[in-house]
């Protein structure tokens, strides 16, 4: 039996391989899933990615299905009983980001007429292919990701360094940075 060649940081286990084989990289237009990305990287600042989707169904349930609107009108309570939760990150200035974050994701929204638009401008509408040779040519920023990082923060958004905009970017395919001879490229 042949194995597939991956990019070597999804090997871990099937959690990762299937993430990886269906998600990471692939082009992402729609709002929705775009803010759940948008949260769990969020989460995911100064953490492993796997530690991250290891909750991912916590963070569901936890942010009412990533709903944009629910989460941007999330009371002080609920982000008490969220800093409870032992589901998902336990972080009161993350879980206040996220909050924060809703809220500017959809005045974004008024503005631009979908987040994704918005998003999608700085790449020029269509991925930006790096075709690594090895994860050592996988970069951790770029001008691009400095640049939406700092429109982010002036808009009012928390937790977007330019490391976590890029991986942000990496996830919903603005940014394809599988290797060169992974079979997610044949």
């Amino acid at each position: 039996m042949q194995t597939k060649n991956r990019c070597a940081w999804c090997e871990k286990d099937d959690l990762y391989r299937d993430y990886h084989d269906n998600e990471w990289g692939k082009p992402i237009y729609d709002d929705a899933t775009i803010f759940e990305f948008l949260i769990l990287e969020t989460f995911q600042a100064g953490l492993s990615w796997y530690t991250v989707l290891a909750k991912r169904e916590n963070f569901r349930n936890a942010f009412e299905g990533f709903d944009v609107q629910k989460v941007a009108n999330f009371s002080e309570s609920k982000i008490a009983s969220l800093c409870e939760d032992a589901g998902i990150i336990r972080n009161k200035l993350k879980i206040k980001a996220a909050v924060t974050n809703a809220q500017a994701f959809i005045k974004v929204k008024e503005e631009f007429g979908s987040f994704s638009k918005y998003i999608w401008d700085f790449v020029d509408g269509k991925p930006i292919d790096n075709k690594p040779k090895s994860l050592a040519n996988v970069p951790a920023t770029t001008e691009i990701s400095d640049k939406l990082s700092k429109d982010l923060k002036k808009r009012g958004f928390k937790f977007v360094g330019s490391t976590v905009v890029y991986a942000h970017m990496q996830a919903t395919g603005m940014v394809n940075d599988h290797v060169m001879d992974c079979w997610t490229r044949k």
